[in-house]
């Protein structure tokens, strides 16, 4: 008979759980509590004095034609960042699985990208795109183009994504490289006994086994859209030209923090919290019934 372990101490086991929980409350349930009390006050600019104001602040925000503007912003921006991260990243991973000599140092190279902070990447971007100083832009005017993020609405939403696309990459060719490999071979070779060919096993075979980590990184990706691309924002453009790339995060820091009202951007964190939890919550509803286990 195998020995099984035995702890004498029954408190040790809810010890062992309280760090968890305790983050968790600290990190995120105390600030989001403390977001949606706030977003029922008026508080000068340093926060000292406040009055309950009640629905006031979202009654002040919906009315602002901005707050419309950054939502239409964020979608645009939230679509492609998506779309192009899970496309081009699966299509590396696909690359990245097959039997070649180079396939470790492509593996490293990829993954590098994951380890820059969003900022660090935007300026990055920006050193290579900017319209006097870019070492990419100069070729781009001699060419004809006239590229100009600082100016051009359309020039720096395509440098923002193409910026956080980068970004975020890496993060999902790990989780695609990783389901890959864990189908197995045999499936893949009966396909090809079978006659399919190299697309047809894709989409037929790969893709559908894939499904679990697709929802994942469709899950992952957008929370990545929605908060994590605030530091490729205000390092590229601030939110400019005009507002052209202001969506739905950055204009919270821009009115709480640059333009002091402290009530308005918690009621748009609550409203940006509710829209994430949403979204989740549709993808589980109705995209997990696709996922194939």
């Amino acid at each position: 008979m195998e020995k099984t372990a035995v702890f004498k101490n029954k408190l040790l086991p809810y010890l062992l759980l309280v760090p968890q929980p305790a983050i968790t409350f600290v990190f995120f349930y105390w600030p989001a509590l403390q977001a949606v009390w706030q977003s029922f006050l008026r508080e000068d600019a340093f926060g000292l004095s406040s009055d309950f104001i009640g629905l006031e602040n979202y009654q002040a925000l919906f009315a602002q034609p901005e707050y419309y503007k950054a939502m239409g912003v964020t979608v645009v921006f939230s679509s492609l960042v998506a779309a192009l991260s899970l496309t081009i990243a699966l299509l590396f991973a696909t690359q990245a699985d097959k039997n070649l000599k180079a396939a470790p140092v492509f593996k490293m190279l990829m993954i590098w990208p994951y380890a820059v902070a969003p900022a660090v990447a935007g300026v990055l971007w920006l050193f290579m795109f900017h319209p006097t100083l870019g070492t990419l832009a100069r070729p781009l005017r001699l060419l004809g183009f006239d590229w100009n993020p600082l100016l051009n609405g359309n020039h720096a939403m395509t440098l923002v994504v193409m910026a956080a696309v980068w970004k975020q990459i890496s993060y999902n060719f790990l989780f695609f490289l990783a389901g890959l490999q864990s189908i197995p071979r045999s499936v893949l070779e009966a396909g090809a006994i079978d006659g399919a060919g190299p697309l047809r096993r894709f989409w037929t075979i790969t893709f559908p086994l894939l499904s679990p980590t697709t929802f994942f990184l469709l899950v992952v990706n957008v929370v990545y859209v929605f908060f994590d691309t605030f530091g490729i924002i205000d390092a590229v453009t601030g939110g400019g030209p005009a507002g052209t790339t202001t969506t739905m995060v950055y204009k919270v820091y821009a009115d709480g923090r640059l333009g002091g009202d402290l009530g308005s951007s918690a009621a748009q964190s609550v409203v940006l919290m509710v829209i994430v939890i949403a979204l989740t919550a549709i993808q589980f509803r109705y995209v997990e019934r696709k996922v194939q286990y």
